[in-house]
Order: C-alpha cells, then structure tokens, then sequence
C-alpha cells in the first residue's frame, strides 16, 4: 500500500481559524485530515505544506483540450461567425498527433494552474486519452458528435469503440461519455440513434445546448421547442446529461434540468468573450441543479481564472442590484471544485474530506498577494493567481512538484504545438 503524508498544511476550508495539519493519503484516497500525526506513516513519502494551503483540485467541466492549438488565432467573434469562418476551416486539417500534442499543452496548463480533472469533446479522442494516461490527470472525455456530416453514423460507432475501450481505465481516472454536438449540428433522427447507442453500453451525454439566442431562436423555427425542451423529448435528458453552456435556458427547462438532474458546465469567460450571453448560475443553484466552471475551447484552461468571472456574470444576470451573494466566494469555489466533480460524473471527488479521492494541490503562500492572511478561502479566489500553485496530486499519486510537472516534456510540447498550430491556420 502506498502512502503520503502532507505536513503542517492549512486547509483552505478550515477558515476562520486555521490549524495546521497532517493529510495522509493511502493508496488514491485520503486516509487522515488531523492535527497529529498519524500513526503508520512512518515510511510514507513526506511533503512539508509549510506556508501552502490545501485545496482540493479544481475540475473543468467543459473544454475542448486539442483546440488549444487555435488559441490566439480569431477572437472577437460571434460563436457561429467564429465556428463557420475561422475554426471549422482550420479543424479541417487536423490529424491525429495534432489531438494528441494539443491535448497534451492543454493539460500542462490545467496541472500547473492546480485543475487536476476535465471533461472534454473533440475529434480524435484515443490521442486525448493517451495524453490523460500519460500525464497522470483524470478526465471524462466524449467523442465530438456531427450528424450533418457524411460519416456522422461512423462517429457513433467510433465513440461507443472509445467508450469499449477506455471508460474505467487508468484506475479510473478516465470516464468516457458520448458527445453529440448540438441540435444544430445532429439532426433529430442522428440524435435518436446517439440515445439507442448510449443506452445500448451504458454511456451518458455530453452536449451544448442553449449556447446563443440564435441557436433558441432556430432550434424553435425549426423543432418548434426551446433545444433543452427538444433534447427532453429525445430521451437526451434520461441518459444522464452533462450540458454545455446553458446561457439561454428558460424557468421551463430549468424545472426540466432539476428534475432530470441534469448537470451544467458554466463557461462565463467563453460565454462573455463570444457575446454569447450570460448564464442563469444563480437560479440553477437555487434549484439544486450541479453547476461546474468550463473553459471551452481556444482560451485559457486555468479554472483560477474564472472565478471572479463567474461571480460576476452571475451578478450581471441578476440584474442592476449589485449583489455579491448571488455567487459568494464559496460558492464560486465549490463550483470550481466539488460541483464540477459531480458535473462531470465523479461523485467522490473534489473535497478534502477523508474517503474522497486524492486529487489535492497546495497553493504556494509566500507571496505579497498572500498577505495579509485574514481569509485564505477570500484569497484564493479574489487575489491568488495560477502561478501559485506549487505541488499537485492526482490520485494520490504526485504529478507536480515545487511547480515542475513530473511526467511531461514541457519544452517538447511548446515546440510541437507551436508548430501544429501554425500548420494548421496556413491550410
């Protein structure tokens, strides 16, 4: 049995008053949260937390990892202008080590801003598993869906293959999903057949619904229905649904998201930076709907940085009254954490409590933004930033130390990826 032992820690949940403490972690689960030491640790791996604070891992509950080698290349876009001009054109020439290598850049960035675990959509979804493996971080990954294409029938097949092959492996760091894209993109009967397929080996959904008003507007000219509604209707809701974005959806649908226990991946940072809108975040939590923090695609992948964002779109769609209880501090932060973790299909996942799974980081405090130390819980979210995280563990197992990420090249990933993508917008 393999253990670690984390010393004179302080725990960001433990506020106000903050004790140091031991964590000890058996195996991928934590064992012990005390302040003694623990008996039977005396050959375990020791790491100091003097002046870190312990958090459990953030998760991104929406991205799409690979894509990371078009960022920088179309901003100031509208989604569907952005989508049809710019990325569509690009992804056109991706090939399989172009998954593999983006992916790999996308999770560097996740473990060194302290994210330990992510949902994802893409193409090409054996590299991105290959790259989660390798790396040590964990994951539920759905084959990106398109129904109006040729070969939208050989997608559904490829990803109930990825789902044969992958869902439970790495120790269960990996979950498999099947992702069909949107209803703008699978028409109803290709729909119906991803529901059979995923009831036929047990996989559930991921998918954006209720990303744009345009995307409403069309889904009700032509279904007739709210896209929310109409997934309903088509059983989506019944396989167990992980919602992208959500910004539009209606007091209707958000009864229908309660009551199917539908999950939603909040993405404040796309979502304002694609004018999409702003989310009704409020209103899900009020009905007890898990709402997680996403990054989406060709941005940034660090969750730090979209705290404050999300607390205030969440104001914002409120309404004129400022109001910081709408989203307080930690709220925002369980997002980020424990309700990303149910988000994306990992029920014991996200707290520092013993018999949860050893996804940890420790935030490196010795910095002037750390000071002075009243609240540790209001630091982390309003001044710490992603640099500060020092030492990461994923499963128990260290993946990050003293900031140097253990089992990855970050050199070979840099040079790769700005290779790729340069290729990739030259097509």
């Amino acid at each position: 049995m393999s253990k670690l032992l984390i010393t004179n820690v302080e725990i960001v949940t433990d506020g106000p008053n903050y004790e140091k403490k031991f964590i000890g972690i058996e195996n991928n689960k934590i064992a012990y949260i005390g302040t003694e030491k623990p008996a039977g640790y005396d050959a375990a791996e020791i790491i100091d937390g003097t002046d870190k604070l312990a958090t459990a891992g953030m998760v991104n509950s929406h991205t799409h990892a690979a894509m990371t080698l078009l960022r920088s290349y179309a901003d100031d876009m509208n989604l569907m202008d952005w989508l049809q001009k710019k990325i569509w054109p690009a992804e056109a020439g991706l090939v399989a080590e172009d998954c593999y290598w983006g992916s790999e850049l996308a999770i560097l960035e996740m473990i060194k801003s302290g994210t330990t675990a992510f949902a994802d959509m893409y193409f090409c979804m054996d590299q991105t598993a290959m790259a989660v493996e390798k790396s040590g971080i964990r994951a539920s990954l759905a084959r990106g869906l398109v129904g109006v294409t040729p070969d939208g029938d050989a997608k559904i097949e490829e990803n109930a293959e990825f789902y044969k092959t992958w869902h439970k492996k790495a120790n269960g760091r990996i979950q498999v999903m099947m992702g069909p894209h949107a209803p703008y993109t699978c028409p109803t009967e290709y729909l119906k057949k991803v529901v059979a397929k995923s009831e036929e080996i047990g996989a559930e959904l991921h998918m954006h619904l209720s990303e744009t008003e345009f995307e409403v507007k069309e889904c009700i000219k032509e279904k007739g229905k709210t896209p929310i509604a109409y997934a309903n209707d088509l059983g989506i809701l019944d396989r167990g649904l992980l919602i992208a974005h959500a910004v539009w959806a209606t007091d209707e649908e958000l009864e229908i998201m309660a009551f199917k226990k539908a999950r939603v991946a909040h993405n404040p940072q796309s979502n304002l930076k694609l004018a999409s809108g702003i989310a009704p975040v409020a209103k899900m939590l009020a009905k007890g709907i898990p709402v997680g923090l996403g990054t989406d695609g060709a941005s940034s992948n660090n969750n730090l940085d979209l705290l404050e964002e999300c607390r205030l779109a969440a104001m914002l769609q409120k309404g004129t009254t400022y109001d910081p209880l709408v989203v307080p501090a930690s709220e925002a932060w369980d997002m980020a954490t424990y309700q990303g973790a149910k988000a994306i299909g990992f029920d014991n996942l996200g707290k520092l409590e013993e018999g949860y799974l050893a996804d940890i980081v420790l935030y490196d405090m010795n910095k002037p933004h750390w000071y002075p130390r009243h609240d540790r819980l209001s630091l982390l979210v309003y001044a710490a930033n992603s640099a500060d995280a020092d030492t990461v563990i994923i499963d128990g197992k260290v993946v990050m130390a003293n900031g140097s990420v253990l089992n990855m090249d970050e050199e070979k990933i840099y040079a790769e990826c700005e290779t790729r993508g340069k290729r990739l917008i030259a097509n």
